[in-house]
């Protein structure tokens, strides 16, 4: 693995003491360090991206917009979302513009990188208590369509698939459940996910309970 990360935050210090760290970790390639949420998305749309550390709270363009910039600029880059608050609207606002998870900014550089190899693998950082709290957020008011136009693209196969990771099983627990194979349930989740035109797990949550796929409490 060869990343190229690009580490976004308006402290000094902190950005360029977490980019050294993260250099010397043998599965990233390259680190770029910029100061803002403009300058980011102004990198992106010039260079090659696995993965964008973003903070969320920064003077001008802060980490909602830069996330949904860069997603719109490069959809194949990832963002993953540095906070100092845990679990706070701003968090939940950069998922749904696309972030792929969440960390404080009191993690080691050593979790940064494995998040940032996580989320480059389309997996989600995410805490299930997390996980629990965004779909409180995003579950309450009407279905943006309904469950049955929502589920249209995928296979019979597919749309089981589909509503097991809404509910945050693990491929493990969905071959469990659906008597399959690991390898299939792999397949099975990356043809869920291009279908449906998300970036990972955690937005198939939000895409489940955003059309009424599953009911709070289901």
């Amino acid at each position: 693995m060869s990343l190229r990360i690009l580490l976004v935050d308006d402290q000094e210090l902190f950005r360029e003491a977490i980019a050294v760290m993260l250099a010397r970790d043998p599965r990233i390639a390259d680190v770029v360090a910029v100061a803002s949420g403009a300058e980011a998305v102004a990198h992106v749309r010039a260079h090659a991206v696995d993965v964008v550390l973003m903070d969320i709270r920064m003077p001008g363009m802060d980490g909602i917009a830069a996330t949904r910039e860069v997603r719109a600029v490069r959809p194949s880059a990832r963002v993953l979302v540095l906070t100092t608050f845990d679990l706070d609207e701003y968090v939940f606002a950069a998922i749904r513009e696309g972030a792929s998870g969440f960390l404080t900014k009191d993690a080691s550089a050593a979790e940064l990188a494995d998040a940032a190899a996580a989320v480059a693998a389309g997996e989600s950082v995410l805490s299930p208590r997390a996980t629990a709290a965004l779909v409180g957020f995003v579950r309450d008011g009407a279905p943006a369509r309904s469950p049955e136009e929502a589920l249209a693209p995928l296979t019979a196969r597919e749309q089981e698939v589909a509503r097991a990771l809404a509910t945050g099983a693990s491929n493990e627990a969905i071959a469990r459940q659906l008597f399959l194979s690991e390898n299939t349930v792999k397949t099975h989740v990356k043809a869920v996910l291009a279908k449906l035109g998300l970036p990972d797990r955690v937005h198939v949550v939000i895409w489940a309970y955003e059309n009424g796929v599953l009911r709070p409490g289901a």
